[in-house]
């Protein structure tokens, strides 16, 4: 409410109006946009490139993330690509999709309606954890929309898993989510964060008191979403699919057949998706570069932005420099 507006009143037999969810956060320089598509209406976080004609870029989140985890990279970049966040389905400000599908073939089918909806590729494609495994589906099946690719500890199947990485996994399991939602109704916002911070940064010590604030907002916000657990509990199903998917349709298969050049961002301290997955992904992504931060976590662009922006900088540059010919 703004302070020229008068409270509301009604009168003791009006039917009472549902809360007005909570505003997104939005940074300095970012802008939010609805995109509404056939059964399906995405948020996208936009940070314009700092010169026009700049080639376009997207940011695809994890599980439980948001655009906002793009927040800290996108301004290093903005000298060279005009950025896009999205919201995948049911995450950030993007409501459920009207089919429920969260599988991660549904989620890249999200990415590339908005692709196709906008006419914005091939674009320079950025994915973290969930939003890795999307990102590498997206330029396996539709190569067109993609320049390069940058994955951030991308979700691809592991035969052994970390055990920091189970509760996540047991999302999946009918009945969890649910449970867990119960068990955990007396926890305040602010020990929900402290403990996504302390399973996916490498050192929590890093966020400051702003970022744990602004992070605490955010997490009352999405807790007084109907769907939130729902959300979460489908997208964790989605990953665990996706990760016993065997054939063409396999992950790794179709990591194969990406022809972008491809970053590969790995963390030391991940406790999500194991370091030791960093060779095995180098060699399944054809002529790809790795980029290995032994103190990282889960999110080294939300860690080490300026660090990770100066290799995508470097494999834009590369791209941009094959492609006009010099």
């Amino acid at each position: 409410m703004s302070s020229t507006e008068l409270p509301e009143t009604r009168t003791a037999d009006a039917a009472p109006t549902a809360p007005r969810p909570r505003a997104v956060r939005v940074a300095d320089g970012e802008e939010l946009r609805s995109v509404a598509l056939p059964g399906l209406t995405l948020t996208v976080r936009a940070r314009s490139g700092d010169t026009p004609g700049l080639p376009p870029a997207l940011y695809v989140h994890g599980l439980g993330g948001s655009s906002q985890n793009w927040s800290a990279l996108m301004p290093f970049l903005a000298d060279v690509v005009d950025g896009e966040a999205v919201d995948l389905p049911g995450f950030g400000d993007s409501p459920p999709p009207d089919d429920g599908n969260y599988s991660v073939t549904g989620h890249a089918r999200a990415v590339i309606r908005l692709l196709d909806a906008g006419g914005r590729g091939p674009v320079h494609l950025f994915g973290n954890s969930l939003g890795g495994a999307v990102a590498t589906r997206v330029a396996a099946v539709r190569p067109d929309l993609v320049r390069t690719l940058t994955l951030v500890s991308p979700a691809l199947p592991e035969l052994r898993a970390q055990r920091t990485a189970w509760p996540t996994a047991l999302l999946a399991v009918p009945g969890v989510a649910g449970l867990f939602a119960r068990l955990s109704r007396d926890w305040t916002p602010e020990q929900r964060v402290r403990g996504v911070l302390s399973l996916c940064y490498g050192d929590p010590g890093q966020v400051t008191d702003e970022g744990l604030r602004h992070a605490v907002e955010e997490m009352e916000r999405r807790l007084e979403l109907p769907y939130f657990w729902d959300a979460m509990a489908r997208s964790s199903r989605g990953i665990v699919d996706a990760y016993t998917l065997g054939g063409q349709h396999g992950l790794w298969r179709q990591a194969e057949r990406v022809l972008a050049p491809t970053l590969l961002v790995y963390g030391g301290r991940d406790r999500l998706v194991s370091y030791r997955m960093a060779r095995r992904a180098a060699a399944a992504f054809r002529g790809s570069r790795l980029l290995s931060l032994p103190d990282a976590g889960h999110v080294a662009m939300m860690e080490y932005p300026e660090t990770v922006a100066t290799a995508a900088r470097e494999l834009i540059a590369d791209h941009d420099a094959r492609h006009d010919g010099s």
